[in-house]
């Protein structure tokens, strides 16, 4: 056909030949090593009874990992600790990837408008059909624990909009969490009609899953390792199963990011200011980190009173005053698993520079990671012991 006929832009995908191989590969590999029927099956499969005395993480992954309440836990609550970690890691994942789900489907709205780019929509919706079996299995896991274990909720939540905060434990005032759902409301109208705006946000997107990997592939190897492997328990299954599926899901933020973009007309100064406006924000949700679990990047001080719950719960039995003090002493003194999660912290930082090093449209300040880079130790714990006398008084 005639080249002014089948295109209507300068720039098009079908250019690039070699970005759109990778792609096709990409979603064809994808395809091929689909784990959706894995993590359905798996959801069907697990029995609280049939590992509830095992650990599901290899133990560096448990909550509260070398705090004072992990070094005073007996053998049975440390095993209970490691299996709250996969449910509060996940339970974070979910919200990740509600968000992730609703994006994809805003971002192909706007590249579908181009010529040739079918194959990266094709790609986003099975991505998206992954992440809701993910979700499904998350969430079917977790409630059943909780429900068992504790009667309630601790970690876990109704199903949610993606306009909600991302980070399940944030220092968002009411305010900011209005405004944060204001701008996600007006990125999702702006990423629908921009094919620019829609790819840059799996630069966001990569950054995130990015982190992700740093912990997943760690957390996989527990299934992978494990000596029985048909007896594992099955959460430990879902972990690995999802990291399969996310290590190709961040392949495609890369590819898109990294390659797609370049197949798009240049950034307009107003699509460059929304660019670095998403990745400053993304700065702004991975500037704390978590003594609580590695690899999060939650505000400490807002999980204060799910980890007294925790203490007073059945699995701790504490009283009010044993259970405020563990919470001083997990958060508010430095300790070997407040450091882990600090240097979890230092090693997104440097990953995410190398990540973003070669972008024209990207500022400095988010190049080099200013304001998350800015956090330190000495801040964490001055933040930390601050707002624990506030939450002392309130919990009196």
């Amino acid at each position: 056909m005639n080249r002014n006929l089948s295109q209507r832009h300068n720039i098009c995908l079908a250019d690039d030949q070699k970005t759109m191989k990778r792609i096709e590969i990409a979603l064809k590999r994808s395809k091929e090593l689909d784990q959706t029927a894995m993590m359905d099956q798996a959801s069907k499969d697990y029995n609280h009874e049939a590992c509830k005395n095992e650990m599901w993480n290899p133990e560096r992954f448990s909550l509260l990992y070398k705090t004072w309440i992990w070094e005073q836990a007996s053998p049975d609550q440390k095993v209970k600790l490691n299996q709250l970690f996969w449910i509060a890691y996940y339970s974070q994942i979910i919200s990740a990837e509600i968000a992730t789900i609703f994006f994809n489907q805003t971002s192909a709205a706007a590249l579908y408008g181009m010529e040739d780019f079918r194959v990266v929509c094709d790609t986003l919706d099975l991505e998206s059909a992954q992440e809701r079996a993910h979700i499904h299995a998350f969430k079917t896991v977790s409630e059943k624990f909780e429900e068992e274990v504790f009667g309630e909720r601790i970690f876990t939540y109704p199903m949610r909009t993606p306009f909600e905060k991302t980070m399940l434990f944030s220092d968002l005032s009411e305010f900011k969490q209005w405004w944060r759902k204001w701008q996600l409301q007006a990125f999702t109208a702006i990423s629908a009609n921009s094919a620019f705006v829609g790819c840059q946000y799996f630069t966001v997107r990569g950054l995130r899953t990015l982190n992700g990997k740093i912990v997943q592939h760690q957390l996989s190897r527990y299934f992978t390792e494990h000596p029985d492997k048909d007896n594992a328990p099955v959460p430990s299954k879902i972990s690995y199963y999802h990291f399969i599926d996310e290590s190709f899901h961040f392949n495609t933020s890369t590819i898109v990011s990294h390659d797609v973009i370049n197949s798009l007309p240049k950034p307009s100064k107003i699509e460059s200011i929304i660019g670095n406006m998403a990745l400053q924000g993304c700065q702004k949700d991975h500037y704390n980190f978590s003594t609580a679990i590695n690899g999060i990047f939650w505000y400490d001080p807002a999980i204060y009173q799910t980890i007294y719950k925790l203490m007073r719960s059945k699995v701790f039995n504490m009283n009010h005053n044993d259970a405020v003090e563990a919470v001083r002493r997990a958060f508010c003194e430095e300790s070997e698993g407040m450091l882990a999660s600090y240097k979890t912290h230092r090693e997104s930082v440097d990953s995410y520079k190398a990540y973003l090093q070669d972008f024209h449209y990207i500022n400095k300040e988010n190049k080099e990671l200013t304001l998350m880079a800015s956090n330190n130790l000495e801040k964490h714990l001055k933040t930390n012991r601050k707002a624990f006398e506030s939450f002392k008084k309130k919990a009196a």
